[in-house]
């Protein structure tokens, strides 16, 4: 593990590879850790690439440098963290691919800062970005009821649940995230350590809470916010996994994900795979980074 000082956060990451390697980010979601791309890491450090690993903000080793600064984990947050952390690595352009809040991440740069990106995976619905100015406005209610934990978080209930037992809420939601996946005690409690990070609940709840409009977001990234949520289309050349079996994500038509991106280049789903999907299925996931980096 390294670590290096982005400005804002002490970011915590793993880094396998060649030096000298086309740089691939690997962007990991709620509520997983760097573990989730064991697997495809090696394979992908293997075939040449600098593999950077990163624990995202209120997780495993990752502090703020300001006791001050807000611990928000809103979707402007988490793409300013990841630019902050290229910048900090002194690299100009990288393959980027998540899920969950990592692929979120990904996609809010790939969206505003595409000369940064040659290539995105993306996993779960492809198109991550949030409209946080329509945060009051109902969906489908079927993505509603996936959500549920959403507005569990947001009751003082799910918040002490969280605080008190975030371990057994956290294994909880990944069953029900990923009903066909049958992890064992010990891959879950290898990433549940990182959920002990002293800002976890601060930026989780936040990150909940305010994608439904219940809280405000941090005042500096309004703008940013604003940006995304014009749903500006994605350029870079793109990859879209889904899992056939997603708790959380059902998976969309391609004719639906299309519309946001300018260079996709395939849109596949994955038989008896569900929201984690690096760590579900990290041969098709590695191959897939893999490929948008030739294809770039």
């Amino acid at each position: 593990m390294k670590r290096i000082n982005t400005g804002q956060l002490d970011v915590a990451y793993l880094e396998t590879g060649p030096a000298s390697g086309s740089a691939v980010v690997l962007l990991h979601g709620f509520p997983y850790d760097v573990h989730s791309y064991d697997a495809a890491a090696q394979q992908l450090a293997a075939a040449g690439r600098r593999v950077i690993v990163p624990y995202l903000r209120g997780y495993g080793p990752t502090r703020f440098l300001n006791d001050d600064a807000q611990r928000v984990g809103q979707q402007a947050a988490l793409g300013s963290d990841l630019l902050s952390l290229l910048d900090a690595l002194s690299i100009q352009r990288a393959t980027l691919a998540g899920y969950d809040w990592g692929g979120r991440a990904a996609c809010v740069l790939a969206a505003l800062h595409p000369e940064r990106v040659s290539g995105l995976v993306s996993c779960g619905t492809g198109y991550n970005l949030q409209n946080s100015m329509q945060a009051l406005k109902p969906i489908e209610p079927e993505k509603e009821r996936l959500h549920w934990y959403w507005f569990y978080l947001n009751s003082e209930r799910g918040k002490a649940a969280l605080t008190q037992n975030r371990a057994g809420l956290c294994r909880y939601l990944w069953q029900n995230f990923s009903p066909t996946w049958h992890f064992d005690d010990a891959t879950y409690a290898q990433t549940a350590s990182s959920f002990d990070n002293p800002d976890f609940v601060d930026v989780v709840l936040q990150s909940y809470r305010y994608r439904i409009g219940a809280v405000p977001g941090d005042p500096s990234l309004n703008e940013m916010e604003k940006r995304l949520s014009a749903e500006p289309r994605i350029t870079v050349p793109t990859i879209v996994l889904q899992g056939a079996d997603d708790g959380v994500d059902r998976p969309e038509p391609p004719e639906k994900i299309k519309p946001h991106f300018t260079a996709l280049r395939r849109v596949a789903t994955l038989d008896h795979v569900g929201h984690n999907l690096p760590q579900e299925a990290p041969d098709a996931f590695a191959a897939a980074v893999l490929e948008i980096g030739k294809t770039a």
